[in-house]
């Protein structure tokens, strides 16, 4: 934190409301292509844009909600709250969302959003937050937050630097991803789509080729800012690991042992609620699983890289989506996990892709050391800015 900025309210600067929602929502949802962008959190990416949206309302929901234009700020206010994002589009946004107006221009946008998104602030946020199972801000609270006001010429030259170790880490991560697209094409290739079956290979149910199959606790567990137990949930999968970021909560050793769950050195673990899909491989982490994960202990004789590749395939998502609750937010129950069908080629196909698999990890290991290195740099420099 740089003590000779100047800081003020962020509502002393910033025209700061909440969003609204049009009920029942339903009867506004409209195809038409003239019809309101209807901003919601599903529209947002890693990118610190929203740039486009998959729903549009009609324009009478308008009188209802909170009209936003390009250039305003976008601020999550309940579950994952505190996230911010830039406009890039117009449209109208639901309670879920708070917006920040720089009407007196006050602030380099990309500066205003390295800020919001340091740990620091993403702290304060959280020490403000109120509710029960699920915490969120007000517009009051964001308008009370004090935020740093460096002239301009310092606000573009520090959001230039985060620019372009952004661009490095943005780089790092496409090359990860196209390795990825190269192991999974290479699976079609050799076993063909796993859910069609195509090549007529045995299947057995998941079920039957795992000594268990479950998922996380139920319910929100007493956190401990001293813990060091990872609570975990589907947006802690990412790639294959288990990610801990610093936004992730933790336990203390008395309730990770009531409530962590069994798994062993052939475990995969698959996100069955929110966002479907998403994996790891569990090498013995001390951590807590939340509701939103699953995990498969698959028998010692069951070959977990293969059957990893057959739910990294776009035909296991499909299957997901199609056994999907048709809620707000999408889960997947574990009998249709218990029950999914396993192909089963033979063993030496099996290694053959594993063997591809470890020479394209190879590269992915050198990809990792690049993000990771840049990863490092980015965080030196929002400790330095912001603390």
């Amino acid at each position: 934190m740089q003590k000779l900025w100047e800081y003020k309210k962020l509502g002393d600067v910033c025209t700061v409301e909440r969003g609204g929602s049009p009920r029942p929502i339903d009867k506004f949802i409209t195809n038409d292509e003239n019809g309101i962008n209807w901003i919601k959190i599903g529209d947002t990416s890693d990118s610190m844009y929203i740039t486009s949206t998959a729903q549009k309302i009609k324009k009478e929901g308008m009188k209802k909600s909170r009209y936003v234009k390009p250039g305003d700020f976008l601020l999550s206010n309940s579950m994952s709250f505190g996230r911010p994002y830039i406009l890039k589009i117009d449209g109208c946004i639901h309670d879920g969302w708070l917006v920040l107006r720089d009407e007196k221009k006050v602030f380099d946008k990309r500066f205003l959003y390295y800020y919001l998104s340091s740990k620091s602030t993403y702290k304060k946020f959280e020490a403000m937050a109120v509710g029960g199972v699920v915490n969120n801000l007000n517009s009051e609270m964001i308008r009370n937050t004090y935020v740093p006001i460096p002239n301009k010429d310092v606000q573009l030259k520090i959001a230039n630097q985060f620019d372009m170790v952004r661009s490095i880490l943005e780089s790092r991560k496409k090359e990860s991803l196209l390795l990825e697209n190269l192991v999974r094409a290479r699976f079609v290739e050799i076993f063909g789509d796993p859910i069609i079956n195509e090549k007529d290979w045995d299947v057995i149910k998941l079920n039957n080729a795992c000594d268990g199959i479950g998922d996380g606790l139920h319910g929100t567990p007493k956190y401990d800012e001293y813990g060091v137990y990872p609570f975990i949930n589907g947006n802690n999968l990412k790639a294959g690991v288990i990610e801990v970021t610093p936004i992730t909560k933790m336990v203390n050793k008395e309730t990770y042992k009531k409530h962590c769950s069994t798994m062993n050195y052939n475990t995969i673990l698959l996100s069955i609620n929110g966002t479907l899909g998403k994996l790891a491989l569990y090498n013995g982490e001390e951590v807590m699983l939340g509701k939103s994960v699953c995990y498969c202990n698959l028998k010692s004789e069951v070959n977990r890289e293969f059957v990893y590749g057959v739910m990294n395939t776009d035909a296991f998502k499909i299957f997901l989506e199609s056994n999907a609750t048709a809620s707000t937010i999408k889960n997947v129950g574990l009998k249709a996990i218990r029950g999914f069908k396993l192909i089963l080629p033979p063993k030496e196909l099996q290694i053959k892709y594993v063997d591809f698999v470890k020479q394209v990890n190879k590269s992915k290991v050198e990809v990792q050391k690049a993000l990771d290195k840049a990863q490092l740099l980015f965080d030196s420099l929002m400790q330095k800015y912001f603390g």
